[in-house]
């Protein structure tokens, strides 16, 4: 990035859904309501996964950071939103767009590497089980999960840095709700060709290619799950992955569609809404997705409520007696 852009405003206007002002109100009920559930959702799978001995397994370590990295995904757009759609003067600084635009990309990146590692960790679980404890070591999660972390980062960085240093010549208003790179691009006043040919490369390579490796490790755990004799094992194989693919096919789907298809007349509002999905709808559907399909889940959550009902029973008998 070279330096300050000299033609930026001190702030954007995103105008969000002001065409259509009466959709403002029940978007903010459902946008709030939604917003809560995610942090409920996700803060009680990484409580559950780290107070729970039995979770600390490579599955639930991968788990509890998909759960953080939503976190930061819906806090980093989500509050700005909803300021937004209860005022009438729409708009956000220069820094907060950069830090919006920032964590993103970041997020997004980091989402779709981690998504492919957890695919290896079920490829490795149920074709490999005898010798899943030697491969999946603590050190190659950290190492895994550090990777993906750092490498989306890194990615925002290069593509923060071209997009930001285009000149918008008094350009400010963003026909979107947050900083996304595509809606950014529309405002500047010189030709973007090198900047879009540069976001599908990332797109592919952080999109197209990570989905091919999950989708190679699904056809391995297909073959290996179709071999195995008994019902319930191969139930239970396929119990394991049902979430996880799950929770591809919305993050994916919906990604690839705002970044890799070309535009057309309906890109603009096809564009908000999808980044909608993938940027809120997704990250609380998540926790509901691997609780509902969990049994290990959803008995930790048990085991937990019920020591701490216990504690509490403890605690009166002990004020009682004194």
């Amino acid at each position: 990035m070279k330096g300050v852009n000299a033609s930026a405003p001190w702030e954007f206007t995103l105008l969000g859904f002001s065409d259509r002002p009466r959709l403002e109100l029940p978007l903010f009920v459902v946008f709030f309501i939604s917003y809560v559930a995610t942090i409920f959702g996700n803060l009680t799978i990484i409580l559950v996964s780290r107070l729970d001995p039995k979770l600390h397994t490579p599955m639930y370590f991968f788990l509890t950071n998909l759960s953080l990295l939503d976190l930061c995904y819906t806090t980093s757009t989500v509050p700005q939103m909803l300021v937004n759609l209860c005022s009438t003067r729409k708009v956000i600084s220069y820094g907060g767009c950069v830090a919006q635009l920032f964590m993103f990309l970041a997020l997004g990146a980091t989402e779709c590497l981690l998504l492919a590692v957890m695919s290896l960790d079920r490829f490795v679980a149920i074709c490999r089980p005898l010798r899943y404890s030697v491969v999946m070591h603590q050190r190659l999660c950290l190492q895994l999960a550090a990777a993906s972390w750092i490498t989306g980062f890194s990615n925002s960085v290069w593509l923060s840095a071209l997009t930001l240093q285009l000149p918008l010549c008094g350009h400010k208003e963003v026909d979107h709700f947050l900083c996304e790179v595509p809606a950014l691009l529309k405002l500047s006043c010189v030709d973007t060709t090198a900047n879009e040919a540069e976001l599908f490369f990332g797109s592919v390579l952080f999109h197209l290619i990570p989905l091919t490796l999950i989708l190679v490790s699904y056809a391995f755990i297909a073959r290996a799950v179709l071999r195995i004799q008994s019902a319930e094992g191969r139930r239970k194989a396929f119990g394991t992955c049902g979430s996880h693919l799950i929770v591809v096919s919305l993050f994916y789907g919906t990604a690839i569609s705002v970044y890799l298809q070309p535009p057309s007349r309906n890109s603009k509002h096809r564009g908000k809404m999808v980044s909608l999905f993938y940027g809120i709808i997704a990250p609380m559907l998540n926790p509901l997705i691997y609780t509902l399909k969990n049994k290990e889940v959803k008995e930790a959550f048990k085991r937990s409520v019920a020591k701490k009902l216990k504690k509490k029973e403890m605690k009166d008998m002990q004020m009682i007696s004194f």
